[in-house]
C-alpha cells in the first residue's frame, strides 16, 4: 500500500532519463549516438546564421523584385526562407539516418534521373536572363544541376571505388566520359560556374581514389586549356573574365559587391543599418556575403569563412580512421564541393573572382538551393556516421561478427 501510495504521489519525469541513452536501440536513438553531433552544429549554426542574414537582405531584394502590380512585404523572402527550412531540415535528417549501401543506392538512383532532368533543360527550361536552368513542376520550379551535384559526386565515388575489387575497371574513363556529358549540359544552359565546380570535385576526387600523379598533372593542364578555349570561344565566359580582368560588362556589379562588404568596417552598421545593400543585384542570393559585411562587419564575414573551414576539417578528420574507399571518397567529395561552392561565392564578393551566379551554402535565399544542400548534408552525416560500441585499436578485433581495424 506505502509502494502504491509512493508512486502515485511521487511525480513522473516528464522526460525519460534512460531515452536517447547508449541503450537505447530505436532508430531515432542509434542516430543520435553514431551521428556527428559536432558537424550537425555546425551546420545547425550555419542555417541559424543564413536566417538572421536572409531577414537582414530581404527587405533590398524585396524592394528590386517588386513588380508594378505587385509590392512584397520587406521581409517577403525571410518568410519564405524559414518555409524552405522547414522542409530542407527534416530531409537532411531522414537521409542521414539512412544506412551507407541504402543511402548510395538513392543516391544512384537520384543522380541517373537527375542526369536526365538535366538533359530536358535546354529543351523545356524556361528562360530566366538569358538562361535555360530550371525546370517547372506545377507551381514551382527546380534547378537539376543543383541536386545532381552531390548525388554524382556518391555515384563518382562509387564508381572509382569499384577498382578495388577489380584494377582492370575502366572506372577513370568511365568517370570521364559522365563529366564530360555533365560539363556539355552544364554549358548549354549557359552554366559556368557549375561546370567548373563538377570539374574541380571530379579532379580531386581522382587524386584521392590513386589516379597517377603524372595522369593528374596532365588533366590540370588540360582544365587551363578548357577555361582559355572557353574564353575565346564561349560567350559567356568571355563576358566574365573580361568583366574581371579589365573591368568591363557587369565588373560595376562585383565592385559594388565589394564596396557594400566594406562598408560596415569590422564590426558593420547595425541589423537594418545597411544601404548600400540597395544596389546589389541579387543581395539575398549571390551578394549575401557582402550584405553581412555592410550590417554585422568583417569580423562576421570571417567567423562565417572560419565556419565553413571548420565544417570541411571536421569531415577529413572524421575520415582519418575510415577503411571503406567508398566512404572516403563519398564524404570527401561531398565535402570539397561543399567548401567550393562557399569559397567561389565568397572570392566573387571580394573581387577575387569572377562573378559565378552561385549561392553561398544554407546562408543564400532560395528553394532548390537549399532543398539540394539539405540532401548533400544529409548524406554527408550518412556517410560519417560512427557506431559508438565499436572499440578502435591498432589491432583486429571482433565485434558483432564483423572484423574491424583502427
Amino acid at each position: 500500500m506505502n509502494n502504491t501510495l509512493a508512486g502515485v504521489l511521487r511525480p513522473k519525469p516528464l522526460i525519460d532519463p534512460n531515452r536517447y541513452g547508449r541503450s537505447d536501440r530505436s532508430a531515432l536513438g542509434r542516430w543520435f549516438w553514431e551521428i556527428d553531433r559536432v558537424l550537425l552544429l555546425l551546420v545547425t549554426v550555419l542555417i541559424g546564421i543564413g536566417l538572421v542574414a536572409v531577414a537582414a537582405a530581404s527587405p533590398a531584394a524585396a524592394e528590386r523584385y517588386s513588380g508594378g502590380n505587385v509590392q512584397f512585404a520587406p521581409l517577403h523572402y525571410f518568410y519564405r526562407q524559414i518555409v524552405w527550412i522547414a522542409l530542407s531540415v527534416p530531409v537532411m535528417i531522414v537521409i542521414s539516418m539512412l544506412p551507407r549501401e541504402q543511402a548510395k543506392r538513392l543516391s544512384l538512383i537520384g543522380a541517373g534521373i537527375f542526369l536526365v532532368a538535366l538533359m530536358f533543360v535546354p529543351v523545356i527550361g524556361p528562360e530566366v536572363n538569358g538562361a535555360r536552368r530550371w525546370i517547372g513542376v506545377g507551381f514551382t520550379q527546380f534547378q537539376p544541376s543543383e541536386f545532381l551535384k552531390p548525388l554524382f559526386v556518391v555515384a563518382t565515388a562509387w564508381l572509382l571505388s569499384l577498382r578495388e575489387r577489380d584494377k582492370g575497371l575502366p572506372v577513370f574513363a568511365i568517370s570521364g566520359a559522365l563529366i564530360g556529358l555533365v560539363a556539355v549540359l552544364l554549358m548549354l544552359q549557359p552554366d559556368f560556374g557549375s561546370t567548373i565546380i563538377f570539374g574541380a570535385v571530379w579532379i580531386a576526387m581522382l587524386a584521392l581514389a590513386g589516379l597517377n600523379l603524372r595522369i593528374l598533372g596532365v588533366l590540370g593542364v588540360a582544365a587551363v586549356v578548357a577555361i582559355v578555349l572557353a574564353y575565346f570561344f564561349y560567350p559567356v565566359a568571355t563576358v566574365r573574365i573580361d568583366g574581371f580582368l579589365f573591368g568591363e560588362g557587369d565588373n560595376f556589379q562585383v565592385e559594388n559587391a565589394m564596396r557594400t562588404l566594406t562598408a560596415g568596417g569590422l564590426f558593420g552598421m547595425g541589423p537594418g543599418g545597411g544601404t548600400r545593400k540597395f544596389g546589389l543585384p541579387e543581395p539575398h542570393t549571390d551578394y549575401i556575403f557582402s550584405v553581412i559585411g555592410e550590417e554585422f562587419g568583417l569580423i562576421a564575414c570571417i567567423a562565417i569563412a572560419a565556419l565553413y573551414l571548420a565544417i570541411i576539417v571536421r569531415v577529413l578528420v572524421k575520415l582519418l580512421d575510415e577503411e571503406s574507399s567508398f566512404a572516403i571518397l563519398a564524404a570527401a567529395g561531398l565535402a570539397v564541393q561543399f567548401g567550393l561552392q562557399a569559397m567561389i561565392n565568397m572570392l566573387v564578393n571580394v573581387h577575387l573572382a569572377p562573378s559565378k551566379g552561385m549561392t553561398l551554402p544554407f546562408i543564400s535565399y532560395g528553394g532548390s538551393s537549399m532543398l539540394a544542400l539539405s540532401v548533400g548534408m544529409g548524406l554527408l552525416l550518412a556517410f560519417t556516421r560512427r557506431n559508438p560500441y565499436l572499440k578502435r585499436s591498432p589491432y583486429v578485433v571482433k565485434w558483432s561478427g564483423e572484423s574491424a581495424r583502427a
